[in-house]
């Protein structure tokens, strides 16, 4: 009892005074809450798990999480037997099936552990109980147990916890973001299991790299409250493993070290690469066979499981996006001091030029050199750095595929063909297209150029005279943004169709041509085309050339669906790409809103050419909506939008934001109005002004599926001042297109235009990188 006395009042002195100077894990030892005064501010930080602070995790969430993991499983080979281009990345999809098994058995044992109770009494408790007695069994909280000589003993717990966490570690292995994911909606036991291995086996590799994850620390403290020295010993035990390294770079993300992140992404980048060259080695033309049977063989429709040793791995694709983001962040880091100052040393330059021509020398012409020489280096950083992004933005997106579907006109001619079959053949049959019948199409797997083409009218051979579509071309993605994109990619946006009929059959050509456009899906998909776009706004890509790659981004954004599978992912990189197309004037020319040229096809009769925007003004069925509904939806939309955005931490920012928001309402609307009105529009007051013969400004994202980040950020406003004020050429090379120098001139002239792109910095990785990317 003396102890007891004692120990509570020790814990009521430490809840007055000494609570707010104790490290934030402490509360969850300190006294009840009822022992406190209630009048005592909470001074505590939220303490979560280190694995829910993880970036891109709302991307990957979706209805896989609920599905039962056989069904999951035969979805999954289902998607890998389909014919290209795939519904669902095959890597990503196989990496969900084998994460949502280890995680569902980490839980089950760390679950049988907690409560003590072996496979068959747990079994049995949760089908004896009713639903909640089952939950509450389940969650190891007691109830519903069996009998007393069903208890495990305290080494069979500790065998049990070792095995959950190896399972835990293969999932974090394979990708730590869906993992998180898994991890967040499994039960809280898990939270702990790694921690208490630990404690029995302090050496547990296994164990080390879950805890990692799932220790505990303050709530958007990341940086400070995360060592490194866990991760460089799981490395020095294994390395030849490149999923710690991976771990370690987005680690030194939030520690702002990208220097080192990227070398880290750079050596998991090459062991990921030697590895899947060994495990592909020799086996590329069985694989290749058993695909073609597969997938153009007479029991395509028997069920075919793909052995786990064959299933893709996606731990490439992850460190190419990742390398890539580093490597635009770097950029963006260095706009700042490339620009400040800028326009202040062209005007001495000029005065001091004048002053020269006068007869005066300027005394601080050395400092002024050297201000020059340091910001035209940090443009060389934005400059290489972007370059790099782009390189590796580009082999990730080589690794999905799309194709635009069929033309309008072949959708068109085989719909006529297919009505004329079906009620039968006229007597005198004119010559049809001959655009169906020609399969020459180099993507397709069959070749049909040597099959000879036979008609037959007769109606006793109907099946004969059903037509047959050629298969449409298939493109890896990257195509689409090569100096020179593939000649049979249709027209986007397509032209108006105010020049010829519109018909029933006409639109219900396109409607079923607009059909087969597909897109192989990936959860980081938008974000890196639109962060693509961004890396080419600051190479200072021509407007011409980068509208075209604008386009094609809208292009596959709109036809980008996850679903059911994974959900509307949310993307930073799409929002700070509509904010800089908003600040920088539309300085590409787009002819709509990024919205609308974003937004899927809709139904026929719905729209036209994939434009909403007079049905979506007008609310429902055209009813026009007075001002009063209009600032009540904006301010709902403000709201919502707040709420979602990560930068809200508190109500004054939440209170801010808001009132941010319902101003960009306004100056939009104005915007709009001025434009409809031919009105000059003020740039200071807004900047998202568009040629005076297009209509509204590109707005921020606003589907409900897809809600973003309107106010600006750091990264858009950066670069947003790079288009505004960046020089298109470095000083000091805009002489060498006038003159070809000779000889030693030459090589010197020839090494400062070389220093552009091998100026790395610290970066004294990438000359491997280089070499393995190519």
């Amino acid at each position: 009892m003396v102890r007891k006395k004692k120990s509570q009042t020790e814990g009521a002195t430490n809840g007055n005074g000494s609570s707010s100077t104790t490290t934030p894990p402490q509360p969850t030892n300190a006294a009840p809450p009822s022992k406190k005064p209630p009048s005592e501010p909470s001074t505590s930080a939220l303490i979560i798990c280190r694995n829910k602070h993880w970036r891109y995790i709302s991307s990957f969430h979706g209805p896989w999480l609920q599905l039962p993991p056989e069904v999951l499983e035969s979805l999954a080979h289902s998607n890998y037997l389909s014919p290209r281009p795939r519904p669902i990345d095959p890597a990503v999809f196989y990496d969900l099936v084998k994460i949502r098994k280890a995680v569902d058995e980490a839980t089950n044992l760390a679950v049988r552990a907690t409560s003590g109770l072996t496979s068959a009494a747990l079994s049995s408790s949760l089908n004896a109980g009713n639903g909640m007695l089952g939950n509450a069994a389940a969650l190891g909280i007691g109830y519903g147990g069996g009998g007393g000589n069903t208890k495990l003993s305290r080494e069979r717990k500790h065998r049990m916890r070792e095995l959950a966490t190896t399972k835990l570690s293969q999932a974090y292995h394979l990708d730590e973001i869906v993992a998180s994911v898994a991890t967040m909606q499994s039960a809280s036991t898990l939270e702990d299991v790694a921690q208490l291995v630990l404690q029995r086996n302090p050496g547990d590799v296994d164990a080390k790299y879950v805890h990692f994850f799932h220790e505990k620390i303050p709530s958007r403290m990341m940086a400070q409250c995360t060592p490194l020295t866990s991760l460089d010993e799981i490395i020095a035990e294994r390395p030849n493993d490149g999923s710690p390294l991976r771990t370690r770079a987005l680690t030194r993300i939030f520690k702002d070290d990208y220097v080192n992140s990227a070398k880290d992404l750079s050596e998991g980048l090459v062991l990921a690469r030697y590895l899947q060259a060994q495990h592909r080695a020799g086996k590329d033309q069985l694989v290749l066979a058993k695909s073609m049977q597969e997938q153009f063989g007479r029991d395509w429709r028997q069920e075919v499981k793909v052995a786990e040793e064959d299933q893709p791995n996606s731990l490439e694709t992850q460190l190419l996006f990742h390398r890539a983001g580093v490597y635009f962040t770097i950029a963006c880091g260095h706009v700042h001091a490339a620009l400040d100052g800028l326009k202040e040393a062209r005007e001495a330059k000029a005065k001091r030029e004048a002053e020269v021509g006068n007869g005066d020398q300027s005394p601080q012409e050395s400092e002024e050199e050297i201000g020059d020489r340091r910001r035209a280096e940090a443009r060389k950083q934005v400059k290489s750095n972007a370059k790099r992004a782009i390189r590796d933005y580009i082999a990730f997106l080589s690794h999905f595929d799309y194709t635009p579907g069929i033309s309008s006109e072949i959708a068109e001619e085989f719909l006529r063909r297919l009505g004329s079959a079906t009620n039968g053949y006229p007597k005198d049959i004119k010559p049809h297209n001959r655009l169906i019948d020609l399969s020459s199409n180099p993507s397709s797997p069959i070749s049909e150029a040597l099959v000879p083409h036979r008609r037959s009218y007769t109606p006793n051979s109907e099946r004969a005279s059903w037509p047959k579509l050629p298969p449409p071309d298939i493109f890896q993605v990257s195509q689409l943004f090569s100096s020179t994109p593939p000649a049979s990619l249709p027209l986007y946006p397509p032209l108006s169709p105010s020049n010829h009929t519109a018909s029933a059959a006409s639109a219900a050509a396109t409607a079923f041509a607009d059909s087969h456009e597909s897109i192989t899906y990936h959860p980081l998909l938008t974000d890196a085309l639109h962060s693509l776009l961004l890396c080419h706004a600051l190479v200072q890509t021509p407007p011409k050339e980068l509208l075209r790659h604008a386009h094609n981004a809208a292009r596959l954004a709109r036809v980008c669906d996850g679903y059911p599978i994974f959900l509307a992912a949310r993307s930073p990189a799409r929002a700070d790409w509509i904010e800089v197309i908003r600040r920088a004037e539309n300085w590409i020319q787009l002819g709509t809103s990024w919205e609308s040229l974003c937004r899927p096809a809709p139904l026929p009769g719905h729209g036209k050419n994939g434009s909403s925007d007079e049905y979506s003004k007008n609310g429902d069925g055209g009813r026009q909506e007075t001002e009063a509904q209009k600032r009540e939806r904006q301010k709902h939309e403000a709201i919502l939008e707040a709420l979602a955005d990560e930068r809200v931490v508190d109500e004054e920012s939440f209170q801010r934001a808001v009132r941010a928001r319902e101003r960009r309402f306004r100056e939009d609307e104005e915007v709009e109005r001025n434009a409809r009105n031919g009105t000059p529009i003020n740039s200071e007051k807004s900047s998202s002004s568009l040629s005076p013969a297009v209509a509204p400004p590109p707005k921020r994202w606003a589907q409900d599926d897809g809600r973003e980040y309107p106010i600006s950020t750091e990264r858009a406003e950066a670069i947003s001042r790079w288009v505004r004020e960046a020089p298109l050429v470095v000083e000091g090379t805009a002489r060498k297109g006038k003159r070809r120098a000779k000889g030693k001139k030459a090589g010197l002239l020839k090494e400062e235009s070389t220093g552009l792109e091998s100026s790395v910095g610290a970066l004294s990785v990438e000359d491997l990188a280089e070499d393995e990317i190519e």
